[in-house]
């Protein structure tokens, strides 16, 4: 933990607090005064380890001060509970000590209001949904201000600090919302000395066992690991100095990874702590930029690169600031990561935007804060929010140009159908073809850092709901589901007409011209709803064509027709059912069905061809599916890599009649455990139901529902 940190953790004294933050910066006679007021308003409140409270906002208002001197800021940090907390209101802390103030309190306040007081229990389904409606109202209610943020994550990380005064259920769930809602913003905001920090003590409360094997290792090898580090960096000094280097004007850190990142790479890779490639890493700060290439260039000269894990953020910094060199070298046997920065990247890369937000201005890059408006107007369902959110604050990005020089930040594993609503929704919504350095690639296509990408678009938008799992950006992936939507409620609008159109087709044409129907869209997907028009129509037309037709239409009953998995409603007689070949629709799709002879032929819903002849008002069917449905999943498993260990596994699947779809195994060929990718259909609709089943025999890495290529 940074040195400073551990300083704030060890500080319960009033007095000690007081000191420390004058130590940290100059405390003006305003902040003095805000100093008293904020003992005096806080006089007899205690905090669970027996503090007086006002230590806590001391310390918070010290944190900020590390990371801003912004006079404000640690104002707003020494007041931030006064609100919620005392009998002071907020007209009064503004009255005396001005608007800007009183804003940034608001605004914490608001935070405070809004936030759920507890998780749900870990094993409650609500946790997800309860987190993510936290993080999405902190948000919004923040965006005005990005400071708020700033002392809200310092206010966290102090109570962090401090959660061994809590019971161990509290402890477990505020470590889970640190983890699932401080973190990203930190991460977003480019302050990676506070989102380290809340990372390991979230880490430290939820997987306590992980954590200590973790730090048990390096405990007992701390001694090895620095000798190492000694020589590296030794070696590393000789390289710059002989090169012309003066070594008093450059700095060079030795690093570990901490120890939730050292987790994450574990689970990720299914590695053990010894098997992490990079574990050891070095940071050198040069005075001008100019000299992080110099650096590079002399490092690579002399240690055996590896090209692939080579990064320039030095040139395309990242949308919150951050700029380095990352270059990852052999050395000695042993592979070490380096990073070269500047000091003044240096700084923003460890204060993030609390070294330059936004009401500042005179440094080269300013943090691009319009991630914090976009998720303003997210998707409604939290679930989807929360993922997309997630998506878009943790992935790691390339940076793409386009062929004017444009430079556009992407996460990695981007396609170029991504880069194309990245230009504009429209540009996405039209796109047909693109070019990748001058060469014609498919719109899915994966980019990679510094590629040229070109999007030729036509004059109409098509819609490809089979992409939305292929395309990596939260981005494109509204739009998708946001034009397919728009054309399905078409689709279901467009067939409920022929439907009825095609019942009636032997009294009139167009009946549904002639009888207005509110909601056809609802015929085509629920069978009452089809009768009930159905009815309403003839009563409409016995009105007004009497006897006859009252005979005709009653000797017209709708009939259930069943082929295999497939049931056709329809007065006409049907003999048989076909699948055309241009859509391949499978069981369990969505599908219409158009009226041929006494042929049904089935069409994928969302297939080209038949959207025309829905457009050309071809005669359609009612059909479904039967109710006995199988439903796709696809998992990664973790296995031991032993024999027999997959036969096992699907044998053990069999018993619940899961039918096996496709297996791709074996990944990491000399790791103790292997990943095994299946993709299986089973006559369970539940997936949590499922993924209980299968978490009875294997490790399960990842798993979810396989949404049909077509599916919206």
């Amino acid at each position: 933990m940074d040195p400073f940190i551990l300083k704030v953790q060890s500080i319960n004294t009033l007095d000690d607090a007081i000191a420390l933050l004058h130590n940290e910066t100059r405390v003006s006679a305003k902040l003095e005064d805000i100093i008293d007021f904020a003992i005096k308003a806080h006089e007899g409140q205690f905090r669970k380890s027996g503090e007086p409270y006002v230590i806590h906002p001391i310390l918070v208002a010290t944190v900020v001060s590390h990371f801003s001197k912004d006079e404000d800021i640690i104002a707003t940090a020494l007041l931030h509970d006064v609100v919620e907390d005392t009998k002071y209101t907020l007209e009064y802390v503004r009255n005396r000590w001005g608007e800007n103030v009183a804003h940034m309190v608001d605004g914490l306040t608001k935070i405070d209001a809004i936030r759920e007081s507890e998780l749900a229990p870990s094993d409650s389904d609500k946790k997800l949904i309860s987190s993510a409606m936290t993080f999405r109202k902190m948000l919004i209610a923040s965006i005005d201000d990005v400071r708020v943020l700033i002392v809200k994550l310092c206010d966290r990380l102090h109570n962090m600090l401090t959660l061994k005064a809590l019971p161990k259920n509290k402890q477990q769930r505020i470590a889970e919302e640190t983890l699932v809602v401080y973190v990203p913003i930190a991460h977003r905001l480019g302050i990676s000395t506070v989102k380290n920090t809340l990372e390991d003590l979230a880490f430290y409360y939820i997987y306590p066992n992980e954590y200590k094997k973790i730090d048990n290792f390096m405990i007992e090898h701390e001694h090895a690991i620095q000798l190492t580090f000694n020589k590296f960096i030794s070696s590393t000094k000789n390289i710059l100095e002989k090169n012309g280097f003066d070594l008093d004007k450059i700095q060079i850190f030795s690093r570990i990874k901490h120890y939730y990142s050292i987790y994450l790479k574990m689970q990720r890779k299914g590695v053990t702590i010894d098997e992490i490639l990079d574990l050891l890493a070095i940071r050198i700060l040069v005075p001008e930029d100019i000299d992080c290439y110099r650096v590079l260039g002399f490092l690579h000269l002399e240690y055996k690169p590896l090209i692939s894990r080579f990064k320039d953020y030095v040139a395309t910094p990242k949308e919150n600031g951050y700029q380095t060199i990352h270059t990852t070298v052999f050395y000695n046997s042993k592979i070490y990561e380096i990073q070269i920065r500047t000091f003044e990247m240096n700084k923003v890369a460890e204060y993030g935007i609390a070294a330059h937000w936004k009401y500042k201005s005179g440094l080269k890059h300013q943090p691009n804060l319009n991630w914090l408006k976009s998720l303003e107007f997210s998707n409604d369902n939290v679930e989807e929010f929360y993922q997309d959110t997630k998506d878009d604050l943790f992935s790691e990005e390339i940076v793409v140009y386009s062929p004017h020089g444009d430079t556009f930040n992407l996460p990695r594993g981007s396609t170029a159908y991504d880069f194309a609503y990245a230009v504009h929704t429209d540009v996405g919504k039209n796109a047909v073809e693109c070019y990748i350095n001058k060469i014609k690639k498919p719109l899915l296509t994966e980019l990679h850092s510094s590629d040229i990408v070109s999007i030729k678009t036509v004059d109409y938008a098509i819609p490809r709901c089979s992409w939305i799992e292929m395309v990596k950006t939260n981005r494109a992936k509204k739009q998708i589901r946001l034009l397919c939507s728009q054309r399905i409620k078409e689709i279901d609008e467009l067939t409920g007409r022929n439907i009825i159109n095609t019942v009636f087709s032997k009294y009139m044409e167009k009946v549904t011209s002639i009888y207005k129907f509110e909601s056809l869209y609802k015929v085509p997907q629920i069978l009452d709803y089809f009768k009930h028009v159905k009815h309403e129509i003839e009563k409409k037309i016995i009105q007004h064509r009497g006897f006859v037709a009252r005979f005709k239409i009653y000797t017209s009953k709708i009939k259930r027709y069943k082929f295999d998995n497939l049931i056709i409603y329809s007065n006409f007689s049907i003999n048989s059912v076909s699948f055309d070949h241009c859509c391949h629709p499978k069981f369990a799709d969505e599908i219409v069905a158009f009226k041929e002879g006494n042929k049904a032929v089935i069409h994928h819903k969302m297939c080209d061809k038949a959207y025309k002849k829905i457009m050309s008002n071809e005669p359609m069917l009612f059909c479904k599916w039967t109710k006995d449905t199988l439903y796709q999943y696809k998992m990664v498993v973790s296995l031991p890599n032993t024999k027999g260990e997959l036969a096992r596994l699907l044998t053990y699947m069999s018993q619940y009649e899961g039918y096996i779809l496709s297996v791709d195994y074996g990944r990491e060929k000399h790791s103790y455990r292997q990943y095994c990718d299946i993709e299986f259909e089973i006559n369970i609709s539940n997936v949590e139901e499922v993924r209980k089943i299968i978490e009875k025999k294997v490790k399960v890495i990842e798993f979810f529902s396989k949404r049909d290529a077509y599916n919206k």
